[in-house]
């Protein structure tokens, strides 16, 4: 089986301008990463924090290029939380042992490196200012970036754009860690890179620091495993349930646990569908709620979201 690896970055201990978060960012990053929501391991994490050991611009670098040119992986992942800074040259992810024109690693170095990897998907995940400028060859908010296929890259704010911190705690770290516990999983739970830049991207807001996308995905492997809204053998059954995805499941009092008439077997579908409902997957026909179709005698139908799931079920996909 291909490995999964991350490089968690948190640097606070800047020498003139420290910072308070980045720390508490890449260990709470590394804790979601390390393992999945029910307990089983995802990402080898290797966690890089300032107030652990000491991170240079050498030793940063030596471990992006171990990430990155390790061998063969599924998914190499690189978080970076940090000061970030840009000149003439390009933008930077800084070290405490910055100095003028010798800044920390150039983002097109990064980006270099993970177009080169083999592992078969790429994700770098920056929290600092600037850090959606990958240099002057591309920038990342320029159409013509060239990214390989595999690669995705996701930062906290545009090129010239300061990164914010809150209650020291990054506040686009914030969304990605709640995207990753469950916040942008999809029905089966299954974590994606768009995904998170979705659900930050929403919860950041218009007026505040945008943050930027940009990847070139044939698929897209999770970046993380969170609890389903509806299990595997739930979703398996629908085609059983409906035999074609436009097909109405007829519903009756005996469905509802309440109901005088109540069927066991009936309350037990019942409540399955009522997950599925939940998860936007089964909607109630001509009545407001579940409840109402069954003991009114109506029935319930599959959404479009629902037909989707219904197709990957009856093609054996799930």
């Amino acid at each position: 089986m291909l490995g999964r690896r991350a490089l968690v970055v948190g640097i606070d201990d800047y020498p003139t301008s420290p910072l308070s978060g980045c720390v508490n960012d890449a260990i709470a990053v590394h804790a979601l990463l390390a393992r999945n929501s029910d307990g089983s391991p995802n990402f080898d994490v290797q966690l890089l924090v300032s107030d652990q050991q000491e991170i240079t611009r050498s030793s940063l670098r030596a471990a992006i290029e171990r990430l990155f040119t390790h061998d063969t992986a599924e998914v190499a992942l690189l978080y970076f939380s940090g000061h970030g800074t840009e000149n003439g040259l390009g933008g930077y992810i800084v070290t405490p042992d910055a100095r003028k024109y010798d800044e920390g690693i150039n983002l097109s170095e990064i980006l270099t490196l993970a177009n080169k990897s083999t592992a078969q998907e790429r994700v770098v995940i920056l929290d600092s200012c600037m850090s959606g400028g990958l240099g002057s060859v591309p920038a990342i908010d320029s159409s013509s970036a060239n990214l390989t296929e595999g690669v995705s890259i996701l930062s906290a704010s545009r090129a010239g754009q300061a990164a914010m911190e809150v209650g020291n705690r990054g506040v686009f770290t914030g969304f990605v860690c709640s995207a990753l516990e469950g916040g942008a999983a999809d029905v089966v739970g299954n974590v994606h890179a768009a995904a998170v830049y979705s659900y930050v991207e929403e919860g950041l807001g218009p007026w505040d620091q945008r943050p930027l996308f940009k990847a070139h995905l044939s698929t897209m492997i999770p970046l993380r495993k969170a609890e389903p809204a509806v299990q595997i053998d739930v979703l398996r059954t629908l085609p059983q349930w409906f035999p074609e995805k436009e097909s109405l499941y007829p519903l009756d009092p005996s469905y509802e646990y309440t109901h005088e008439s109540a069927d066991k077997d009936h309350v037990t579908i019942f409540k399955k569908l009522q997950l599925c409902r939940d998860a936007k997957l089964v909607e109630s026909v001509d009545e407001a709620f579940m409840y109402f179709a069954a003991v009114n005698s109506t029935a319930c139908r599959l959404t479009r979201l629902g037909q989707h799931y219904w197709h990957l079920a009856k093609k054996g996909r799930l």
